[in-house]
């Protein structure tokens, strides 16, 4: 059996692997183990680790507290606990394939600017039956997201989004169209090239766009949006040094819509597919848009500026609208919009918006499935009121009435999504801002799992 994953052994080449065992809470332990247990205070709580050692004082097994229940994504922990060596998982069947995944997600470091001591890695004997070239390529894009959302903007700018996107393409044999800098406003980007006109010149904006099998006009087309805002410095609304410390994440709805659609392209499914990605940076100089301007968009609909730090629902009504031009089945955008949604929801749950109700109960599934956290939330129409303007047909920040900012950001998301299929909007955090195990501080895919295990569910071969 071939295996992609560095971190994956075959179960022929798995000789000597170290068993990882889960005990429930209150469980027996058996043999040499039951002694070391009482030694050590293990009790199987949840994560409790124990290591027990055989005649020769080598690791003989290890023991892993599953408290009431197994979670197999608990098994995202134990990487970054356990010493370097081979270990295998001694999990049920149904169980394997998540608990796999989530070893290789935990084993996730970013250490592309710190030197760090030469370990043995943490290896794994890939369980009897799972789909190892899948897991591989989930773990992969997850990586992926989170290596781009982790860079710092200064090396992960306009042109290495789009230097990213062109490898994916050029892998997949799909095709690529970039537009950038003022040849937005003559492809009709108006709201792209405002909001990153103010940037250097070789940080210009641009759009995005990758197409695959759009010839296959059999197939329904699934676009992929995503919010690529290198950094944020919130404009002439500029923002506190602290609020602008963790921006170089804003491009984090780029990274999840490019690591998804390489997903998709990779396991070939029956769909045509459209990624689009608009890059800018949200700079500050006398060519920054303010506070108080009125902006086209590609739709027609102008935007009165209100706050130069709500830019990113400005690149994605652009995005959108060129999406819809595609006529797609389903649209999926992504996009670290607001802080409300972390008021909301916190760090942990993003919010989904969608007006689809076998949409929102697929995605909402796959979610619970694979382990991949999402939280409903409402498109109330009462709260679109707030987003009216005097002298254009929208406002970029909602009146003060409203009050909840993830939503009507959703709304105003809203008036520019696609009308031809279904469409949810994802307000992901893409971020972990405390380090646990499994959970370095730093990028984090959200919700990139639940939407491709979906499109799986949903285009079915």
């Amino acid at each position: 059996m071939s295996v992609s994953h560095p971190l994956l052994v075959s179960a022929q080449d798995g000789d000597g692997a170290v068993p990882i065992r889960f005990v429930q809470a209150g469980g027996v332990l058996d043999g040499a183990s039951r002694r070391w247990g009482v030694l050590n205070e293990f009790e199987g709580k949840p994560g409790q680790l124990l290591v027990v050692p055989d005649a020769d004082g080598e690791i003989g097994q290890v023991v892993v507290g599953a408290g009431a229940t197994f979670d197999p994504m608990s098994v995202r922990g134990l990487s970054a606990r356990l010493p370097g060596g081979l270990y295998r998982l001694e999990v049920a069947a149904q169980d394997a394939e998540l608990a796999t995944l989530a070893f290789l997600l935990g084993a996730y470091v970013f250490d592309r600017y710190k030197a760090r001591p030469d370990r043995t890695p943490v290896r794994l004997v890939a369980p009897d039956g799972v789909d190892v070239a899948e897991i591989s390529r989930i773990a992969a894009a997850c990586a992926m997201a989170r290596e781009m959302v982790d860079t710092p903007a200064a090396d992960m700018g306009p042109l290495q989004i789009e230097t990213i996107a062109r490898e994916i393409a050029e892998s997949a044999g799909a095709e690529i169209a970039v537009t950038t800098g003022d040849a937005l406003l003559e492809d009709n980007y108006p709201a792209v090239h405002a909001v990153g006109r103010a940037a250097a010149p070789h940080r210009a904006p641009r759009l995005i766009e990758i197409g695959w099998k759009l010839d296959r006009t059999d197939l329904p087309l699934v676009a992929l949006v995503g919010k690529g805002v290198v950094f944020d410095t919130g404009g002439l609304d500029l923002k506190p040094a602290a609020g602008m410390r963790n921006m170089k994440k804003d491009m984090g709805g780029s990274a999840h819509a490019l690591a998804l659609g390489r997903l998709v392209m990779q396991a070939d499914l029956p769909v045509r597919l459209v990624v689009i990605v608009a890059a800018v940076e949200n700079a500050v100089s006398a060519d920054a848009f303010r506070p108080g301007d009125i902006l086209n968009s590609r739709k027609g609909l102008t935007i009165e500026i209100g706050n130069t730090d709500a830019e990113g629902r400005l690149i994605l009504a652009d995005a959108l609208t060129r999406a819809g031009e595609h006529q797609p089945e389903l649209t999926l955008d992504f996009a670290t919009l607001t802080g409300a949604a972390r008021i909301a929801l916190g760090p942990e749950l993003p919010p989904l918006y969608t007006d689809d109700e076998a949409l929102a109960a697929g995605l909402l599934g796959a979610a619970d499935q694979v382990r991949d956290p999402l939280w409903r939330m409402p498109l109330w129409p009462g709260y679109r009121g707030a987003l009216d303007a005097e002298i254009a047909d929208l406002r970029n920040d909602p009146a003060g009435w409203a009050q909840a900012g993830s939503v009507t950001a959703a709304l105003f998301l809203q008036k520019f999504a696609p009308t031809t299929g279904a469409w949810a909007h994802m307000d992901i955090f893409a971020w972990n801002p405390r380090a646990r195990p499994g959970y370095p501080e730093g990028g984090e895919a959200q919700a990139l799992r639940a939407c491709y295990a979906m499109l799986k569910a949903r285009y079915a071969t």
